[in-house]
């Protein structure tokens, strides 16, 4: 009698529910992968690996009260095993970098995801690397140049919390709201934004609101 093969175990850490629900419809048409669970915030996706551990984890990038660059980081440091592929909006090569720094095996756009994601989860799987080639050319000319982006400033100083507080400015929050966002004081982000300031170079915070917004106009273009 044939033995039935093990269905490889997914868990999406996402917190939109209809796009969570699309890509789990996506990956279980795959003879050979499950989602598992589906949790929307880091405490529950760091409550499920420890009651279960899956053999893939995709995250996103943009967690509401949570920076999903910060979740990979502590997952690879806890299960150094656990591959992890990083959901993201944002087709910018700087994200991407951090992501794969902090331990993530994959970065797939959020855009490109339903078309991409059976190629990302099994080249991950497989213990291979995965970006598109727009990703893996985009990376390369970073590692090659290292210039200032073309907004005139770099940004590789910041700390991913830093980085997060950055781009939540340049999406016209303020310090209340991103601190509702990252579940964190308002004098932490306070801290955060001074910090910023400082290793921009820039003077005022009429300045760094200027910057941050400008900087994520020219990501989206």
């Amino acid at each position: 009698m044939m033995k039935t093969r093990q269905k490889s175990r997914i868990v999406i850490v996402d917190d939109h529910p209809i796009f969570c629900l699309g890509m789990s419809e996506l990956i279980n048409r795959e003879p050979d992968l499950t989602v598992v669970a589906c949790p929307d915030t880091a405490d529950r996706a760091r409550q499920i690996i420890e009651q279960d551990m899956p053999d893939l984890m995709i995250v996103d990038i943009s967690l509401a009260q949570s920076n999903g660059i910060e979740l990979v980081a502590e997952l690879r440091g806890k299960c150094p095993d656990l591959p992890i592929l990083v959901l993201s909006m944002y087709d910018d090569s700087m994200y991407a970098e951090r992501a794969l720094m902090a331990g993530a095996r994959g970065y797939v756009m959020k855009q490109r995801a339903i078309a991409q994601v059976v190629e990302a989860v099994r080249q991950v799987l497989a213990g291979h690397i995965y970006a598109s080639d727009k990703t893996k050319e985009k990376l390369l000319n970073r590692m090659i140049s290292r210039k200032p982006s073309a907004v005139g400033f770099s940004l590789e100083t910041l700390t991913n919390r830093e980085f997060e507080v950055f781009r939540l400015m340049g999406e016209g929050m303020d310090s209340k709201e991103i601190a509702a966002r990252l579940n964190l004081s308002m004098k932490t982000v306070g801290t955060h934004r001074e910090n910023i300031k400082e290793k921009l170079q820039l003077k005022h915070y009429t300045e760094l609101v200027k910057a941050a917004v400008h900087w994520v106009y020219e990501m989206k273009k």
